[in-house]
C-alpha cells in the first residue's frame, strides 16, 4: 500500500462522515462537500492503486530477468 492509497481511503471515509452529518443536520451544502470529498479520495486511491500496480509489475519483470 502507498501513500496515495492511504490518503484517498482516509478523504473517501472523511467525506461519507460529512456527508451523513450534512444528512442528519439538514445541510446540503455538507452533504455536497462530502459527496466531493469521496469522489477526491476515490480518485486519490485509484492513482495509488495504478502506482501499485507498476511497482508489482516491474518487480515481476526485474525478477524473471537472468
Amino acid at each position: 500500500m502507498n501513500k496515495e492509497q492511504i490518503k484517498g481511503t482516509a478523504k473517501d471515509v472523511a467525506g461519507k462522515v460529512q456527508q451523513k452529518t450534512g444528512e442528519v443536520i439538514n445541510s446540503t451544502d455538507q452533504q455536497a462537500k462530502g459527496l466531493a470529498k469521496q469522489v477526491e479520495g476515490k480518485t486519490e486511491k485509484a492513482v495509488g492503486d495504478v502506482k501499485e500496480a507498476i511497482h508489482d509489475a516491474d518487480k515481476d519483470v526485474n525478477r524473471t530477468r537472468p
